[in-house]
Order: structure tokens, then sequence, then C-alpha cells
């Protein structure tokens, strides 16, 4: 899955969608590509967060992420091994 622009409130009715469709088609390791994201906002951060954990194996591989996002992985979901995050 490859995202752009920004996810914050404006844009998480989509982010979220991808985001089911990514755990929808879930194969053991899944890919989001975010070099073309600017900014994450918290709740963004949230959702992927939740998909992850809901998956039932495997992890999600996040590829050149914006600053933001590793920093609030670890701030509210440190030791979280679903999500490895690729910068």
């Amino acid at each position: 899955m490859r995202a752009r622009g920004e996810i914050s409130a404006l844009t998480r009715p989509s982010w979220e969608q991808a985001l089911s469709e990514l755990a929808r088609r879930h194969a053991g390791v899944s890919y989001v590509e975010l070099s073309d994201v600017a900014f994450v906002d918290v709740a963004g951060v949230t959702a992927l967060a939740v998909t992850a954990m809901n998956l039932p194996d495997g992890r999600v591989v996040v590829e050149n992420p914006p600053p933001q996002l590793p920093r609030v992985l670890e701030m509210f979901w440190p030791g979280l091994d679903r999500i490895e995050v690729a910068l």
C-alpha cells in the first residue's frame, strides 16, 4: 500500500479504508510505503497500530514514514512488534 499527502482528520476515512483493505489482504507481511506522506497525526498512527494489532499473524512494514510516526509509535506502543519501521 502507498499513501501520499497528509494523514489527518480530513483524510482519515480514506486511510482507515485503505488499512481495512490491507488487513483483508494481509498474508504474513504487508508493506506500507509512506515516503510521499508529509504528516500523519496521532489518530492516523493509532489506526495503523490497531490494524497491526488485530492481524491474525505477521507484521506490517512501514517504509520511509514521516518522522513523527516512529516517535508516536514508541510513545504509545513501545515494543509493538507487529509494526516494523524501515527508515
